[in-house]
């Protein structure tokens, strides 16, 4: 059969079109045109194309926006124009001091653009004949990182632009972003893991940009909006105008800039946005102000530091004044206390707050808080309330003691303990302190852990107020003639949460590892553990040489889990899971399709798979003997590719003499 290469070529150059298209449709316009299952049925053609002709594969074809799990450090670029900082004012009295400057240096009429100061990370992009061609990060101001891999899966951001009047060479700046709705998801998932949480959108983008796997940087869901284009060919000697030509080509443009051609213009733009940025998606923390011409901007020149003819006018940080009544100690389920501040009813950001953070000692005694001060509330990153401050003028005779953290559980009495190095107060008393208890049980029972269907916190409360449980494997002693009658149960809510533990059982063993609460054993470390020990008993008998040899688990990691299974209680709950029958060892052995076929040999797996998952892949490998690697290295035995495997690890896989596998030949492989 003659194949016309002709033909072929035309129908990629169309599915890249479409496809490229329907992004912009989706990501920038909000304005999807296609089903999900059109663009992807677009999406796996053109992935097959692309495999069975490699010749025409192109770096900014829209199936490489996937991203790649290659670690590969980032190279330093030098900007061709400096990234310089912006001057910050945080007063009108400033703003018109700006524009008076503005008008008499210049001696003629000139317009002000205003635009939203989106709080992300920058980011400099330079397009060559309307491709992507290099993406990178502000740095110092003078030299960035390379980041343009992780910059391509944000699929706001187009690859190719559209039309044909855009120059040939130029560079456009702007913020990339994460959205307030995956900032909130991203934390909850680092919160279920134990780890550190970000503070706020700009610091979890900043880290995500700077990943070395780009394939999580592609999960994160990514956004960005630009705001200044520079190059030798502009369309336009006005910002504005160049930056809604930039539209048309493809960029994510905020609608909110606007031209202003007096004070009052600007100040009425200020005083919008300051409330109206509230219902945004993604964070702010002002507005920038820039003359519009460039000619004029080239007139007014640059400071060491700064243009003289931008200044970003900060919002001031909501904040209200109330009075602290008292101050209370929450416990959590590994013990950790954290102070709540109980204050007189306030709005701020929209919502009525009652309580605040204060997170630490350290924090109390640096505000010299005193019960009846009037304290200032602010919302820090937006999200928490939090006490920033004491109005002293209004600290009067009549206020109250000076408070001090507790020294003992506000729960069970026990005397706190603060580890060296740490900030948090924790209560030792793991054995019957109840919120501790409790904790430990709705960690277990949550969806990511046990997943027991008809239970949640409030279940757990009233079934350890009744003394029906005092620990995770009490559980598996309930009946339905236990908990129908109780408050608010009846017999089929009592059947539902029997079926729900029933059904537990079957629980795979990682996800029982992660149920038990360890320390700093999260999701991933629960399934390197399970992987790497046969058993609970395994992993109960390892020392700390056999933990730290496995990937991911470090010292800290490591003792905390010798410490967990040092405790006779938890040795207790153990051995009560297991003769309830819980899933606590690997279950491979079950598998009738066990073999050592791949035993010895180091896997990586790369690229999208069509008959099944990476995961279902990984699991195929360890069943068969073999080891799942991240990275490609001398070690490597074979790599299992799948389609748009990165050209970075092909590229590295032909230099080293490593074979390729694709998804038919690794089945017959194991067949």
């Amino acid at each position: 059969m003659i194949i016309d290469m002709a033909s072929v070529k035309n129908r990629i150059d169309e599915l890249r079109d479409a496809l490229h298209q329907h992004n912009y449709n989706y990501y920038v316009l909000n304005q999807p045109e296609i089903s999900d299952k059109e663009f992807d049925d677009m999406m796996y053609e053109l992935q097959q194309l692309e495999k069975k002709h490699p010749e025409y594969i192109d770096e900014n074809s829209p199936t490489m926006r996937v991203g790649s799990d290659l670690n590969k450090n980032f190279t330093q670029v030098y900007h061709k124009y400096p990234m310089l900082s912006l001057g910050n004012t945080y007063s009108e009295a400033e703003v018109t001091e700006f524009y008076e400057r503005i008008k008499k240096t210049i001696n003629e009429d000139f317009e002000i653009c205003c635009e939203i100061k989106f709080d992300g990370t920058s980011i400099s992009l330079t397009y060559e004949n309307g491709s992507l061609v290099q993406a990178v990060t502000r740095g110092d101001g003078e030299k960035g990182d390379d980041v343009t891999n992780n910059v391509k899966t944000i699929k706001s951001i187009p690859l190719r632009l559209h039309g044909n009047n855009y120059p040939p060479l130029f560079e456009i700046r702007g913020e990339i972003l994460m959205p307030w709705k995956i900032f909130d998801a991203l934390n909850e998932e680092r919160e279920a893991r134990e780890e550190p949480l970000f503070a706020n959108p700009r610091n979890a983008a900043s880290g995500t940009l700077k990943l070395q796997n780009s394939s999580i940087v592609a999960s994160r869901k990514l956004d960005a909006y630009l705001y200044y284009l520079l190059g030798d060919n502009l369309p336009y000697d006005g910002h504005y105008e160049n930056l809604q030509a930039a539209a048309t080509w493809g960029f994510k443009i905020s609608d909110a800039t606007k031209k202003c051609t007096s004070l009052q213009e600007i100040f009425d733009y200020i005083n919008f946005w300051d409330i109206e940025r509230k219902n945004l998606p993604v964070a702010t923390d002002g507005v920038v102000l820039k003359v519009n011409s460039i000619a004029q901007q080239k007139q007014l020149g640059y400071t060491a530091k700064s243009p003289r003819w931008a200044i970003a006018y900060k919002f001031q940080a909501e904040r209200a004044t109330t009075r602290l009544n008292t101050v209370t100690y929450q416990v959590g389920r590994t013990g950790a206390v954290t102070p709540v501040a109980n204050l007189d009813p306030v709005q701020l950001s929209g919502t009525i707050v009652k309580r605040a953070s204060l997170h630490n000692a350290d924090i109390i005694e640096a505000l010299d808080l005193h019960i009846g001060d009037m304290v200032y509330v602010e919302k820090g990153g937006e999200i928490i309330p939090k006490i920033t401050g004491v109005d002293m003028e209004a600290r009067g005779f009549m206020h109250g003691e000076k408070v001090k953290f507790i020294t003992n559980c506000p729960e069970c009495g026990t005397r706190l303990i603060r580890f060296e190095g740490e900030a948090a107060f924790y209560c030792p008393n793991e054995a019957t302190c109840p919120p501790q208890i409790k904790g430990r049980i709705e960690h277990f029972i949550s969806r990511k852990a046990m997943n027991i269907d008809g239970m949640g916190p409030e279940t757990v409360d009233l079934l350890y107020r009744n003394k029906l449980i005092n620990n995770a494997s009490d559980l598996y002693n309930l009946t339905v003639d236990d908990i129908n009658g109780l408050d608010r149960m009846g017999l089929k809510s009592a059947k539902k949460i029997i079926e729900g533990i029933e059904a537990s059982k079957k629980t795979p063993f990682e996800r029982v590892i992660f149920a038990l609460g360890i320390r700093f054993v999260g999701e991933t470390v629960a399934k390197r553990l399970a992987k790497s020990f046969k058993s609970i008993e395994d992993l109960e008998q390892a020392n700390l040489e056999n933990l730290i040899n496995v990937d991911e688990i470090g010292s800290k990691i490591a003792q905390s889990i010798i410490e967990f299974f040092s405790v006779k209680a938890n040795q207790n709950i153990v051995e009560n899971l297991k003769n309830a029958g819980l899933n606590l060892e690997q279950s491979f052995d079950e598998s009738p399709n066990k073999t050592n076929k791949l035993e010895g040999k180091s896997i990586v797996i790369s690229g999208v798979f069509k008959h099944h998952s990476r995961d279902e892949y990984k699991n195929l490998i360890e069943l068969n003997g073999g080891k799942n690697v991240g990275s490609i290295s001398s070690k490597t035995s074979f790599i299992l590719a799948g389609d748009n495997m990165g050209p970075s690890k092909l590229e590295k896989a032909q230099k080293l003499g490593i074979s390729l596998l694709n998804e038919e030949e690794f089945l017959e492989l194991l067949s």
